[in-house]
């Protein structure tokens, strides 16, 4: 399968420059495949390099067992022995009925956000990873949505109450970035108090969108998945919203 070409906004990670929070510090880990921007009270980078090789140790070595956890496009059965992040993974992908790849990006910067929130005793943590987030903040913000080269790209944002943070807030494309979608729109955002969730669910509506007259029926679908706080569509000028949403020009 040849591959799309991509946006070198989107390879040089330039869009986290628009990722501001005056009161916050930021920190980059990168480990392997692993890219996350952190934005922490204090600078995190030390503990958080140290939780993603735990998770990504734990993950590799589930993998190493069990090869088709890594293959598989459909969910797998759960696994109550597995560890925590993996059953999260397994859970997020019968929900959304995609392969548990679908939700690593996501998992990965909940599980490190969360074991930030432990380590350091910092309730407010802001983890990105790959266009993925886990959100937690004291007070409401806005998440600006990255559409490649669609005109809506960075002209709108998504509100987002403190009260209902944590978040997971996931994106996934089919015109931007590395990973596998087998759909057409430039942006597939998906809101959910799980990340992991959140970014299977953003996997599975993104694959059902190769024309801008999918859009309604990928909301339709999103209505079916439990967990799911809300969903904003991009492809082209088209624009399609379900779910607790505000919308907001930029």
């Amino acid at each position: 399968m040849a591959s799309k070409p991509r946006p070198s906004s989107y390879r040089h990670r330039d869009y986290r420059r628009q990722m501001a929070a005056d009161d916050l510090v930021a920190s980059e880990v990168q480990v392997r495949e692993t890219d996350l921007f952190i934005l922490a009270p204090i600078d995190v980078g030390k503990p958080a390099t140290h939780l993603v090789i735990q998770y990504r140790n734990q993950l590799e070595a589930y993998i190493a067992s069990r090869p088709s956890f890594l293959s598989s496009l459909s969910p797998l059965p759960l696994d109550p022995l597995a560890p925590p992040i993996v059953r999260e993974m397994l859970k997020a992908a019968q929900a959304c009925a995609v392969g548990p790849m679908a939700a690593v990006a996501g998992v990965m910067a909940q599980s490190v956000g969360q074991g930030l929130q432990e380590e350091t005793g910092r309730d407010e943590i802001i983890v990105e990873n790959g266009g993925d987030i886990f959100m937690q903040r004291s007070q409401d913000s806005v998440a600006s949505i990255f559409a490649g080269t669609s005109p809506l790209s960075n002209k709108i944002g998504i509100r987002i109450p403190a009260a209902i943070m944590p978040l997971g807030i996931c994106t996934s494309s089919g015109t931007v970035g590395h990973s596998l979608s087998l759909g057409q729109a430039d942006s597939v955002t998906v809101l959910a108090r799980s990340t992991a969730l959140a970014d299977a669910a953003a996997t599975r509506l993104g694959n059902e969108i190769c024309r801008q007259g999918d859009i309604d029926l990928a909301l339709a679908h999103a209505r079916e998945i439990s967990g799911l706080i809300g969903v904003v569509v991009v492809m082209g000028e088209g624009l399609g919203a379900w779910g607790e949403i505000e919308l907001v020009k930029l």
